[in-house]
Protein backbone atom coordinates (compact mmCIF):
# COMPACT_ATOMS: atom_id res chain seq x y z
CA UNK A 1 0.00 0.00 0.00
CA UNK A 2 1.37 3.52 -0.94
CA UNK A 3 2.46 5.30 2.16
CA UNK A 4 0.56 8.25 2.48
CA UNK A 5 2.91 11.48 3.47
CA UNK A 6 0.55 14.34 4.90
CA UNK A 7 1.14 16.32 8.09
CA UNK A 8 -1.76 15.71 10.45
CA UNK A 9 -1.75 17.84 13.18
CA UNK A 10 -4.01 19.78 16.14
CA UNK A 11 -3.46 23.47 14.67
CA UNK A 12 -5.49 26.59 14.54
CA UNK A 13 -5.30 29.81 12.09
CA UNK A 14 -2.36 31.02 14.10
CA UNK A 15 -0.27 28.21 15.95
CA UNK A 16 0.03 24.39 15.91
CA UNK A 17 1.23 21.46 18.40
CA UNK A 18 4.19 19.59 18.60
CA UNK A 19 4.76 16.85 20.67
CA UNK A 20 7.89 15.90 22.85
CA UNK A 21 8.72 14.00 25.64
CA UNK A 22 11.57 14.49 28.01
CA UNK A 23 12.60 13.74 32.05
CA UNK A 24 11.59 15.71 35.16
CA UNK A 25 14.98 17.62 34.94
CA UNK A 26 13.92 18.75 31.39
CA UNK A 27 10.58 18.71 31.28
CA UNK A 28 9.01 20.54 34.51
CA UNK A 29 11.22 23.70 34.57
CA UNK A 30 10.13 24.15 30.91
CA UNK A 31 6.05 23.63 32.52
CA UNK A 32 6.94 26.35 34.85
CA UNK A 33 8.53 28.82 32.50
CA UNK A 34 6.60 28.09 29.60
CA UNK A 35 9.52 27.91 27.40
CA UNK A 36 12.11 25.58 27.35
CA UNK A 37 15.26 26.62 29.73
CA UNK A 38 17.97 25.09 31.21
CA UNK A 39 19.29 22.05 31.81
CA UNK A 40 17.20 22.08 28.49
CA UNK A 41 20.18 22.43 25.63
CA UNK A 42 20.50 24.52 22.57
CA UNK A 43 23.32 23.17 21.74
CA UNK A 44 22.15 19.96 20.25
CA UNK A 45 19.09 19.02 17.80
CA UNK A 46 16.07 18.67 19.17
CA UNK A 47 12.72 16.70 17.31
CA UNK A 48 9.45 18.03 17.20
CA UNK A 49 6.48 15.84 16.19
CA UNK A 50 3.08 16.93 15.00
CA UNK A 51 1.65 13.07 15.69
CA UNK A 52 0.42 12.15 19.36
CA UNK A 53 0.20 9.05 18.41
CA UNK A 54 3.56 8.69 17.07
CA UNK A 55 5.21 10.22 20.46
CA UNK A 56 3.50 7.63 22.42
CA UNK A 57 4.85 4.48 19.78
CA UNK A 58 8.02 6.40 20.44
CA UNK A 59 8.13 6.98 23.87
CA UNK A 60 5.93 3.74 25.33
CA UNK A 61 3.43 5.85 26.62
CA UNK A 62 5.77 7.95 28.70
CA UNK A 63 7.54 4.51 30.12
CA UNK A 64 10.97 4.79 28.74
CA UNK A 65 13.83 6.27 30.62
CA UNK A 66 14.70 10.17 30.07
CA UNK A 67 10.64 10.16 28.20
CA UNK A 68 8.52 9.94 31.61
CA UNK A 69 6.88 13.64 30.42
CA UNK A 70 4.70 14.20 27.61
CA UNK A 71 4.64 17.92 26.46
CA UNK A 72 2.21 19.51 24.24
CA UNK A 73 4.29 22.75 22.81
CA UNK A 74 2.02 25.32 21.02
CA UNK A 75 4.23 27.34 18.56
CA UNK A 76 3.29 29.82 15.68
CA UNK A 77 2.53 28.69 12.23
CA UNK A 78 4.70 31.39 11.10
CA UNK A 79 7.68 29.32 12.71
CA UNK A 80 6.71 26.16 11.94
CA UNK A 81 6.96 26.99 8.51
CA UNK A 82 9.87 28.83 8.53
CA UNK A 83 11.68 25.51 9.72
CA UNK A 84 9.97 23.36 6.75
CA UNK A 85 11.11 26.15 4.25
CA UNK A 86 14.60 25.21 5.62
CA UNK A 87 14.45 21.73 6.08
CA UNK A 88 16.45 19.04 4.30
CA UNK A 89 15.01 15.42 4.11
CA UNK A 90 16.97 13.11 6.04
CA UNK A 91 17.76 10.63 2.78
CA UNK A 92 17.63 11.30 -0.53
CA UNK A 93 14.27 10.52 -1.60
CA UNK A 94 13.54 10.48 -5.59
CA UNK A 95 10.76 12.33 -5.38
CA UNK A 96 12.25 15.23 -3.47
CA UNK A 97 15.85 15.07 -5.38
CA UNK A 98 17.34 14.79 -8.33
CA UNK A 99 20.17 12.34 -7.51
CA UNK A 100 22.05 11.21 -4.39
CA UNK A 101 24.54 13.75 -5.23
CA UNK A 102 22.34 16.67 -4.93
CA UNK A 103 21.27 15.50 -1.70
CA UNK A 104 23.69 15.25 -0.12
CA UNK A 105 25.22 18.98 -0.89
CA UNK A 106 21.60 20.13 0.58
CA UNK A 107 21.90 18.09 3.50
CA UNK A 108 25.39 18.88 4.56
CA UNK A 109 24.18 22.02 5.03
CA UNK A 110 20.70 21.25 6.42
CA UNK A 111 19.48 23.52 9.14
CA UNK A 112 16.24 22.10 9.75
CA UNK A 113 16.03 17.89 8.84
CA UNK A 114 12.41 16.30 8.46
CA UNK A 115 12.14 12.80 8.32
CA UNK A 116 8.64 10.53 7.58
CA UNK A 117 8.49 7.64 9.86
CA UNK A 118 5.86 5.20 9.92
CA UNK A 119 2.92 6.26 11.97
CA UNK A 120 1.10 4.09 14.57
CA UNK A 121 -2.59 3.39 15.83
CA UNK A 122 -3.34 3.16 19.47
CA UNK A 123 -2.47 -0.66 19.70
CA UNK A 124 1.23 -0.28 18.20
CA UNK A 125 -0.14 -1.42 14.71
CA UNK A 126 1.86 -0.04 12.10
CA UNK A 127 -0.71 1.95 9.69
CA UNK A 128 -0.25 3.11 5.68
CA UNK A 129 0.53 6.70 6.14
CA UNK A 130 3.33 8.61 7.71
CA UNK A 131 4.56 10.69 10.41
CA UNK A 132 6.68 13.90 10.12
CA UNK A 133 9.61 14.40 12.64
CA UNK A 134 11.15 17.38 12.19
CA UNK A 135 14.46 17.85 13.66
CA UNK A 136 15.87 21.78 15.03
CA UNK A 137 19.40 21.97 14.93
CA UNK A 138 21.21 24.17 16.92
CA UNK A 139 21.15 26.72 14.42
CA UNK A 140 17.37 27.51 14.73
CA UNK A 141 16.67 25.99 18.25
CA UNK A 142 16.81 29.86 19.67
CA UNK A 143 13.84 30.48 17.60
CA UNK A 144 12.01 27.55 18.41
CA UNK A 145 12.47 28.68 22.06
CA UNK A 146 12.74 32.07 22.05
CA UNK A 147 10.15 33.17 19.35
CA UNK A 148 7.72 30.18 18.17
CA UNK A 149 7.12 28.96 21.37
CA UNK A 150 3.39 30.17 22.79
CA UNK A 151 2.49 27.68 25.59
CA UNK A 152 3.96 24.13 27.06
CA UNK A 153 1.34 22.08 28.51
CA UNK A 154 1.96 19.06 30.05
CA UNK A 155 -0.40 15.84 28.87
CA UNK A 156 1.46 13.18 30.92
CA UNK A 157 -1.55 12.57 32.86
CA UNK A 158 -3.37 12.76 30.34
CA UNK A 159 -1.44 9.96 28.65
CA UNK A 160 -1.55 7.55 31.92
CA UNK A 161 -5.32 7.90 31.86
CA UNK A 162 -5.57 6.52 28.36
CA UNK A 163 -2.47 4.07 28.82
CA UNK A 164 -4.82 2.42 31.40
CA UNK A 165 -7.30 2.42 29.36
CA UNK A 166 -5.73 0.47 26.64
CA UNK A 167 -4.14 -1.84 28.88
CA UNK A 168 -7.76 -2.85 30.42
CA UNK A 169 -9.49 -3.07 27.46
CA UNK A 170 -11.03 -0.53 26.92
CA UNK A 171 -9.56 1.34 23.40
CA UNK A 172 -12.96 3.59 22.55
CA UNK A 173 -12.50 5.87 25.70
CA UNK A 174 -8.47 5.82 25.08
CA UNK A 175 -9.38 7.03 21.20
CA UNK A 176 -12.24 9.94 22.86
CA UNK A 177 -9.23 11.18 24.70
CA UNK A 178 -7.19 11.45 21.73
CA UNK A 179 -6.12 15.01 20.60
CA UNK A 180 -7.35 16.69 17.73
CA UNK A 181 -5.69 16.17 14.40
CA UNK A 182 -6.32 16.92 10.95
CA UNK A 183 -4.62 17.58 7.65
CA UNK A 184 -2.16 20.82 7.86
CA UNK A 185 -2.29 22.78 4.66
CA UNK A 186 0.86 23.67 2.69
CA UNK A 187 2.03 25.77 0.19
CA UNK A 188 2.83 23.76 -2.98
CA UNK A 189 6.53 25.04 -2.63
CA UNK A 190 6.47 23.72 0.87
CA UNK A 191 4.92 20.57 0.00
CA UNK A 192 7.27 19.66 -2.81
CA UNK A 193 10.24 20.74 -0.16
CA UNK A 194 9.84 18.22 2.06
CA UNK A 195 8.22 15.45 0.19
CA UNK A 196 4.58 15.84 1.07
CA UNK A 197 1.29 14.28 -0.37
Amino acid sequence: MTNNFEIRADYDRDSIVVYQAYGEQIAGPAVAAQRFVPPFSTNRMTWIKPSFRWLMHRSNWARKPGQERILAVRISRAGWEQALGQAVLTSPERRVYADAVEWRKLFAHAVVHVQWDPEYSLRDAKLDHRSIQVGLSRHIIESYVQDWTLEIRDLTPLVHKMSAHLRAGHAERAKALLPPERPYPLSTELAGRIGAA
